[in-house]
């Protein structure tokens, strides 16, 4: 029962961030947009590298 609790509140703020993303939410420029992904690229690269190095010790 508590699980679905947790899963209801986890959909309902989602929902909400949602929404409010939506309505108040500004478009990003195409540079902005390809500048962001080069630096995500690069920090999930580095989170790889980590959690591999982290099961080797």
């Amino acid at each position: 029962m508590n699980l679905l609790k947790i899963l209801f509140l986890l959909f309902l703020t989602l929902a909400i961030i949602i929404m409010v993303v939506e309505r108040y939410g500004k478009p990003m420029s195409q540079s902005k947009q390809s500048k962001l992904s080069r630096v995500a690229i690069f920090l999930f690269l580095g989170l790889i590298i980590a959690r591999i190095i982290q099961e080797l010790i």
